[in-house]
């Protein structure tokens, strides 16, 4: 099983941190009706799971704390894309450099 969620490209670890920040999010505000739940909740696993290997790359940051990007990158959701395209990738220019 563990081989078949890699070859479609989720890595548990990064996915189930994902889902422990989505879910402190969703107790702090306000659920507004089930169908939000759970596209926040995706959103919030799927942003960790696949933005996660991309942020620790250019940030350079410690692969050690992998799984403590995964959490804040599902805590954040779609804000946290939404930040991290404005802030790398503006106007299609990598600001980095």
């Amino acid at each position: 099983m563990k081989d078949l969620l890699h070859d479609i490209g989720i890595n548990l670890g990064f996915t189930v941190a994902g889902l422990f920040g989505s879910l402190l999010l969703l107790g702090k505000n306000a659920v507004v009706n089930f169908k939000t739940t759970i596209f926040s909740m995706v959103s919030g696993v799927a942003s960790a799971n696949y933005l996660t290997p991309i942020v620790i790359d250019i940030t350079r940051t410690d692969e050690k704390y992998q799984l403590s990007v995964a959490f804040i990158l599902g805590f954040l959701g779609l804000k946290g894309v939404e930040y991290i395209g404005n802030k790398f990738f503006r106007n299609g220019k990598n600001t980095t450099n």
